[in-house]
């Protein structure tokens, strides 16, 4: 379920999922004040988004090292708990603590190396735990190298507790403080104030986005237009003054004290505007951001690779085959056949309450199309009457679904048990067999029935380039509130970017979903 947002006064917002607006950063170089071109409103200012990176990258500092010399320390007891046990008044040697020393020290340093508290990672969700287990491996990686090659076979220990323990306690330390983050921009703090430049439309565009998501991390506080007689623009219902013409916009960026200016789309004085201001903000203390309108496109997809000083911007082609795919089917037939095993007992009792509940099969089989167009049964504890699909016509016009979906807030064809069923998706329950078979997986689009694909627009024919999904990106962010052309976004989406780590990203929303269920009916 997505985590309710309260709008900060100035535009920014915390949420759970991230949308695909793309932003690429120069830093600035100096700090020293610039003469004011052009009057901007004054604003109140407390501490800027670079003094909150700078509070909320101290604790990181604290809280990893104090992971890590528990984690540590954890595996040295570990170690002699399994081994030959030391007598209390047996003094450790010299040695075993220059060990502890060396893992402690250099697993602090690849931390920081790695960039794992940088503001772009933080609280980024599946990228910072990347960042977090990339730079922990390489860490033990070198030590690996090192005690192998002065022959310390003492060692050997720290890494069999250490590694996973470490590695793990890291991960929940980072996701606790992200919960703390997001839960602290929802009243406006740890949000980097930013001025957006651009056109109306791509204005209103980055807006937009930044309001509604929280990826960017953003408190929109001015927009910069050009040739327009205007005092603010609205997006989403959300108004930003407008503070600058592009004329004046390091002026206006200094005058607010913002940490970033973006660049929303092509301004209309090319891309000299965009060399310029990057020379101007070099004077304040903002950053430079440019905003790019590959939507639906993700980072991982994205390359950058200057040629003698020619930007370019490389997008993979996105892959339907191959060991990553190979990998998803893995994760499914492993995680189904363990859930199936798990949750058999309360399967048996479901199937009781449906049976004492209404006359019927205790399943449904319904058709639905898979991946390539290829059709097969979905199957799902019953929650309606057994004369469901016959009294669908007589429905028809009370449809508030969107675009080719058909729902009924309250459906009357739905039982009393069904109700709970579908508040809790128990009624989905079922389908871990379609994924242990290879019909469906446990992430991956919406599966659509056949009617709905004999409706589908061309582009909408990509959703069955992959396996539909027991849940997905559609399950965790609204479902049935989503507009039609939403979910299918979300889909098209899923469909060219996925990967392990976000499905796994998923799938624990989706038990928080379960938990707190909320657009499902």
């Amino acid at each position: 379920m997505s985590t309710p947002k309260q709008r900060s006064p100035a535009g920014g917002v915390a949420g759970a999922y991230r949308a695909p607006l793309h932003l690429v950063r120069t830093a600035p170089v100096a700090t020293a004040p610039a003469p004011h071109a052009h009057a901007a409103p004054e604003a109140a200012v407390g501490l800027s988004g670079a003094a909150w990176a700078r509070s909320y990258r101290t604790k990181l500092q604290l809280t990893d090292a104090t992971v890590i010399v528990a984690a540590v320390a954890a595996a040295f007891l570990a170690r002699f708990a399994l081994g030959t046990p030391i007598a209390t008044t047996t003094p450790i040697p010299l040695s075993a603590w220059a060990i502890i020393g060396l893992v402690i020290g250099t697993w602090i340093v690849t931390l920081s190396t790695f960039r794992t508290r940088d503001p772009r990672v933080v609280a980024v969700g599946a990228t910072e735990y990347k960042h977090v287990i990339n730079a922990s491996a390489l860490a033990f990686g070198m030590l690996a190298i090192a005690f192998l090659l002065l022959q310390v076979d003492t060692a050997r220990a720290y890494f069999v507790f250490a590694l996973p323990f470490g590695v793990a306690a890291l991960v929940l330390e980072r996701w606790l403080w992200r919960k703390w983050l997001i839960r602290q921009r929802r009243f406006g703090h740890y949000l980097a104030r930013a001025i957006v430049v651009g056109g109306r439309e791509d204005i209103e565009y980055v807006v937009r986005q930044i309001n509604d998501k929280s990826g960017a991390a953003y408190q929109v506080v001015g927009a910069a237009l050009e040739g327009e007689n205007t005092t603010s623009v609205t997006s989403a219902g959300h108004r930003v003054p407008v503070v600058s013409d592009f004329a004046h916009v390091a002026a206006a960026a200094q005058s607010l004290g913002v940490d970033a200016v973006i660049v929303a789309g092509h301004p209309s004085l090319g891309n000299t505007f965009i060399r310029n201001l990057g020379w101007d903000l070099e004077k304040t203390s903002a950053e430079l951001v440019l905003s790019s309108r590959l939507t639906d496109v993700a980072g991982p997809r994205i390359h950058f690779r200057p040629v003698e000083g020619l930007p370019l911007i490389h997008v993979e082609i996105p892959q339907y085959d191959g060991a990553k795919h190979v990998l998803k089917r893995a994760l499914d037939v492993t995680l189904g056949v363990a859930a199936l095993i798990v949750i058999s007992p309360l399967l048996i009792v479901l199937g009781a309450l449906v049976k004492l509940d209404s006359p019927g099969p205790v399943l449904f089989r319904q058709e639905r199309v898979g991946r390539n167009g290829r059709t097969f049964h979905m199957l799902k504890v019953r929650s309606m009457v057994q004369t469901a699909e016959d009294d669908l016509a007589g429905l028809l016009d009370q449809n508030e679904g969107a675009g080719v979906l058909f729902k009924i807030r309250n459906d009357p064809r739905i039982t009393r048990v069904g109700r709970v069923l579908r508040k809790y998706s128990l009624d989905e329950l079922p389908q871990l067999w379609n994924i242990v078979v290879g019909q469906m997986s446990i992430v991956g689009p919406r599966p659509p029935l056949p009617a709905e694909v004999e409706n589908y627009e061309s582009h909408m024919h990509r959703r069955l380039y992959i396996k539909p999904g027991l849940t997905g990106m559609w399950q965790v962010n609204g479902r049935s509130n989503l507009s039609w052309e939403e979910s299918v976004r979300l889909d098209l989406y899923y469909v060219e970017n996925w990967s392990l780590a976000g499905d796994l990203m998923i799938i624990w929303r989706t038990v928080k979903i379960v938990l707190r269920p909320q657009g499902a009916y």
